[in-house]
């Protein structure tokens, strides 16, 4: 017999998702015979205690006598329970410095750490994940600054909506006027804002179209990497190779930005690829980009209008394109940025559903049952008091 305990977020500021809801928590039960849920006390969580009593969940503070911990975000040093099996976002498999602490208590404790973001498909797609709401969330802002920054319209921020049909219902008499938008990503994330699009009717045109015609309606376009990155010494893209060698690329954005009201940045980024426009270019007349909804939000990143995270109870800042600086929302001509770092929290239900969903179907039998093409195991970062194989490259990151 299991025993699988939903710990409650701690790290502030505080998340109100969970992994798994009350319907949720019997599904695994029924489920997977044998196993039971223990879910801990919060006063955040988007679906309170009494939810979970109701369907005759235990709810208490102490996790001692579960054998696995399902969070979300990083789970604080002080809470960790040694000889556990642990599964929550942990983001050290980028060598992040903030998070040292925690994976090197990881290892003295004793704890098995199965990072989401390391679960993966055989071919390399991620198998769980937030993204599709913060592509969501992240374009419903883009629209929200365009909107605001014209006096077109006004529309809540999607935390205050109650869930995502409140969200789009703001828009059913909400006449859009022209605008050119760009998406840029091709994940779980750009395909979230695609799906905004469309559940708006936003026309979608090819870059040609983009770049040649004129439209008196709101219109996209939508960019992969090889879209706006070339090789410097004139050869044939190639994917991968950019991935590995991204000094090799340079941008060739511009003939966008000169097109462009809006950007909605949903990339994959890494260190060494280059900037989509210089701050130089950000300062000409040719710039016509107004609004950057930045989902991916990676600070330094691609864009140099990033230059903090924003919070959910303050998205939006103004950025002074000629000075690089930060000044007041909605004034011309500077830029209106929108660079949540945590956007599906502003969907918490909507959110934390699909995400159990997927872990009910896709996670935990391999965790419970069989673990089918090593799904488990290449996704554990450390076990036994030791980094795994697939993880020693990050010895030097933890020593």
């Amino acid at each position: 017999m299991k025993t699988i305990g939903i710990i409650r977020e701690e790290k502030a500021p505080f998340d109100l998702r969970t992994p798994l809801s009350p319907d949720h928590c019997l599904e695994l039960m029924e489920k997977f015979p044998g196993t039971k849920v223990i879910v801990q006390t919060s006063p955040h969580r988007c679906f309170a205690d009494n939810e979970y009593i109701s369907k005759g969940i235990e709810v208490k503070e102490d996790m001692t006598e579960c054998d696995i911990l399902l969070g979300v975000k990083e789970v604080p040093v002080t809470s960790l329970i040694a000889d556990k099996t642990y599964l929550f976002f942990s983001h050290t498999i980028k060598k992040q410095p903030h998070n040292i602490k925690l994976i090197r208590n990881i290892i003295q404790k004793n704890i098995r750490l199965i990072d989401y973001e390391t679960l993966v498909w055989d071919a390399g797609n991620r198998i769980i994940g937030f993204g599709r709401f913060a592509g969501i969330v992240g374009t419903h802002y883009a629209f929200l600054m365009w909107g605001k920054r014209n006096d077109l319209y006004h529309l809540k921020y999607a935390n205050q909506c109650k869930n995502m049909e409140e969200l789009y219902a703001q828009y059913h008499d909400i006449k859009l006027n022209t605008m050119r938008i760009i998406l840029c990503g091709d994940g779980r994330v750009a395909h979230g804002a695609i799906e905004f699009l469309k559940k708006l009717k936003i026309h979608h045109v090819t870059m040609e179209e983009f770049l040649e015609n004129e439209y008196e309606e709101a219109v996209y376009v939508h960019l992969r990497s090889e879209d706006y990155y070339v090789r410097r010494d004139g050869r044939e893209w190639d994917k991968s190779d950019f991935y590995k060698h991204p000094e090799d690329y340079e941008s060739c954005f511009a003939p966008y930005y000169k097109k462009a009201d809006v950007m909605i940045n949903a990339i994959f980024w890494k260190d060494g690829i280059p900037p989509f426009f210089t701050r130089e270019e950000m300062k000409s007349k040719d710039f016509k980009i107004k609004v950057i909804s930045d989902i991916t939000c990676d600070i330094p990143g691609p864009l140099y209008s990033t230059i903090k995270s924003t919070t959910i109870e303050d998205p939006i800042y103004g950025f002074n394109q000629f000075l690089g600086t930060e000044t007041q929302p909605y004034q011309k001509p500077y830029i209106d940025v929108q660079a949540v770092g945590n956007l599906p929290c502003e969907l918490s239900i909507d959110a934390s559903i699909e995400f159990g969903e997927q872990l009910i179907r896709h996670v935990l039998p391999n965790l419970l049952i069989e673990d089918k093409g090593d799904i488990i195991k290449n996704a554990t970062i450390a076990e036994n008091g030791k980094l795994t194989d697939h993880y020693k490259y990050l010895t030097d990151y933890v020593a």
